[in-house]
């Protein structure tokens, strides 16, 4: 009795001491990849520019710059730059608009930056010092400079074509059952349009989903189905619509609670992508979130190609796996998933919990929540902290499935349960 206590003991302290050593080499192998990685980014910046100005015969803006060229350089106006998100006009046939970016877009602190900064902050106090009457004398000057936007004709037109122009999606395919269903592909990702001069706000993704669905094939009541990122459009459109929706499904929902005193939409850019090389998965997201230029160097070989890839897949696993996987992670522009995952997942971070809120006491849908139990990217909490908010909700813990697993190789098995969440929502 008591050799198999030791023995256990042992075991366990075996197990405790290697998982310090793989975190320890985790964090390591971190801090030494994602420092290289800075430099790449802020290196691949200057290459850009002048590749750029070479074909395109001008210097096209970037968010480690001047957020405001980027923003303005895309065909929207700046009017506000307080808070965790910056304020722009979009231009539509009737009105004009105000959306919201999210401050990750051009505020990402890096190993780089914080060193610069430090010296350039230590080398202006210097030179204060030296000459405190001409730095008064300038700094008096530059008060009395504003910026201003004006809304040119040039701009006007430009924003005036874009309306109207996304194209219709053929009829949604029907299963057996009496359901519609509609898979949606988001605005610059599948086979939906990728406009190049999008910021690919909430708004605008809303948009393309009520304009490409609701609209088009007059739906005025339905059940709602997301998957991570997807779940926070999910809950917007959830909010936008309460009388509509008769059911809302969740996978994987990226609900982390707001610490005080911490800034909403940088924290969530630290927990969604928190700059590790393993797991693969959160390393993955940590490039896609944190580096502009090396992300759009990712694109341009894969993205660009997904078709090769597709090819290659079918080739080389003899068309035993679905190539629709790779056409999801594959088939969209840097443009595209660069603002989508700051603009939505970091950029509504402080507008979760009010979805939230709105759901439990202004709808009276059912609400299901689906997580794998060994999802790396976002954790099982994140399920709970919903539920915390929505006390109705019904949580399912998914055993040895992951992220991408809670629905891939399980689809039948989910569908059933889709059918049965729906057929119970007539009867509640």
């Amino acid at each position: 009795m008591w050799e198999e206590a030791l023995v256990s003991g042992g075991k366990m302290g075996v197990i405790g001491a290697l998982t310090m050593i793989g975190k320890l080499v985790n964090d390591v192998l971190s801090f030494v990849i994602f420092s290289v990685l800075d430099v790449l980014d802020l290196i691949l910046c200057y290459v850009y520019k002048i590749i750029d100005f070479f074909i395109e015969a001008e210097w096209k803006p970037c968010y480690c710059s001047s957020p405001k060229e980027a923003i303005t350089g895309s065909g929207k106006i700046l009017v506000s730059e307080k808070g965790e998100s910056k304020k722009i006009v979009c231009l539509t046939s009737t009105k004009l608009q105000l959306e919201e970016i999210s401050d990750t877009l051009y505020t990402r602190p890096s190993l780089v930056a914080e060193v610069s900064k430090t010296t350039v902050k230590e080398l202006k106090r210097r030179k204060i010092s030296d000459t405190t009457t001409v730095i008064s004398t300038t700094s008096i000057n530059k008060s009395t400079v504003r910026s201003t936007f004006t809304v040119n004709n040039t701009i006007v037109e430009m924003l005036q074509e874009k309306i109207g122009a996304h194209k219709s999606h053929p009829t949604p395919r029907s299963t057996k059952s009496k359901y519609r269903l509609f898979a949606i592909d988001l605005l610059g990702f599948g086979k939906s349009p990728k406009p190049h001069d999008s910021l690919y706000t909430m708004k605008e993704h809303l948009d393309m989903i009520e304009r490409s669905v609701l609209d088009e094939h007059k739906v005025k009541s339905f059940h709602i189905v997301a998957h991570s990122l997807g779940c926070i459009l999910a809950l917007a459109l959830a909010v936008k619509y309460p009388n509509s929706v008769k059911s809302l499904t969740l996978l994987a929902p990226p609900y982390f609670p707001t610490p005080k005193g911490e800034q909403a939409t940088q924290y969530m850019m630290r927990k969604v992508a928190p700059r590790r090389v393993w797991p693969l998965i959160a390393f993955g997201a940590s490039l896609a979130c944190w580096y502009e230029h090396v992300s759009r160097t990712i694109c341009l070989l894969i993205c660009k190609n997904h078709r090769i890839w597709e090819f290659l897949t079918k080739l080389i696993t003899r068309n035993r796996i679905k190539t629709y996987l790779i056409k999801g992670f594959c088939c969209h522009t840097h443009n595209a998933a660069w603002h989508t995952l700051h603009n939505i997942i970091c950029g509504t971070a402080g507008k979760i919990e009010g979805y939230l809120d709105t759901v439990q006491n202004q709808l009276n849908c059912s609400v299901n929540v689906f997580h794998g139990e060994d999802d790396e990217l976002i954790p099982v909490e994140c399920s709970a902290n919903v539920k915390t908010k929505v006390p109705r909700a019904h949580v399912k813990v998914v055993k040895k499935k992951d992220h991408i697993t809670i629905v891939v190789g399980r689809q039948e098995a989910f569908a059933r349960e889709l059918e049965e969440i729906w057929r119970n929502s007539k009867t509640s």
